[in-house]
């Protein structure tokens, strides 16, 4: 058997803060409103994607306490790649001085989601460290005249060094899924900016959450109440807490960081995971659902028995 173990783990966000007031001193909003309705306060502004990708992925090395001649390809999840072409994961190859394959994957808010579930693939088929990397830099594609949309996105990156196990290894059960109809929710057209429906966002995103959540549990053969933590894509308190409340989990197992952090995209999973870890929240043997939802719309989950030492 060939598993999939996380073995380091790093973070990096723009040193630019940009608040709730920041905002409310340039479009019609303010902090009260931002608060209520996205549990957002503020979000962090500037550098590039590929920056923010060598910046975590440099930390998740040193954690892991590898170097970067054995890691064997580079996984990076990302809606804002720096140019169209060639793939930013190739820059952050460079940056970080590795000597593997390397390409972007684009599942929106699901990105690093799926990065891991692609990363166990390819150990399975033979290699023995991955680097997966989710980073944005959402504030290149938003109009920030419009308040719909720029209160909640930002920039910044998730890093985690994967292993091969001879063994079950962490990841236990995962889901995949995308539903083209629902394009419309949630998109930019090239060169242009983010353009969104929230009501259709809410509704599906909730939906989408919990059924890849179930398959995820259902394929690792662990019941809600085996959850010790969740790990959602930070896009609004409200979408955390009702896919909560829907899956029957309770609300205080999230981690949040996205009052700080805003809505990263494919960073807000690995942010939130290296949130709690940093903080000691996580601890060894507990079950983790990873659990995310993005334009397209795409959704994946994972669960995961955490067996680093943290």
């Amino acid at each position: 058997m060939t598993g999939l173990r996380i073995t380091g783990w790093g973070s990096a966000l723009p040193d630019n803060i940009v608040t709730n007031a920041d905002l409310a001193s340039r479009i019609d909003t303010s902090d009260d409103w931002i608060t209520e309705r996205t549990g957002i306060k503020e979000r962090r502004i500037g550098g590039t994607t590929a920056e923010h990708a060598i910046n975590a992925g440099r930390a998740a090395l040193d954690k892991a306490g590898v170097t970067p001649d054995q890691i064997d390809l580079i996984i990076l999840a990302t809606t804002t790649p720096d140019r169209q072409v060639p793939a930013t994961a190739s820059t952050v190859q460079q940056g970080l001085g590795l000597s593997c394959g390397a390409f972007d994957l684009n599942a929106a808010c699901s990105g690093f989601v799926y990065g891991l579930v692609g990363a166990l693939g390819f150990l399975k088929s033979g290699l023995d460290r991955v680097l997966v990397v989710g980073s944005e830099t959402l504030s290149t594609i938003v109009d920030w005249e419009d308040r719909n949309t720029c209160i909640l996105f930002a920039d910044g990156a998730g890093a985690a060094v994967v292993e091969r196990t001879e063994d079950d290894g962490d990841l236990l059960g995962f889901s995949m899924s995308s539903d083209g109809n629902l394009e419309y929710a949630l998109f930019a057209e090239r060169g242009g900016t983010l353009e969104m429906d929230g009501r259709a966002v809410f509704k599906n995103a909730v939906l989408v959450m919990e059924k890849a959540a179930h398959e995820a549990m259902e394929m690792a053969g662990v019941t809600p109440d085996d959850i010790d933590h969740v790990i959602p894509h930070q896009a609004n308190i409200r979408i955390i807490e009702a896919s909560c409340k829907r899956l029957g989990i309770p609300s205080d197992k999230a981690i949040t960081v996205l009052d700080y952090t805003g809505n990263t995209s494919s960073a807000s999973v690995p942010l939130a995971m290296v949130d709690a870890l940093e903080a000691g929240r996580i601890h060894k043997d507990e079950m983790v659902l990873m659990v995310g939802f993005g334009a397209g719309m795409t959704s994946a989950a994972t669960v995961l028995r955490w067996s680093a030492d943290t």
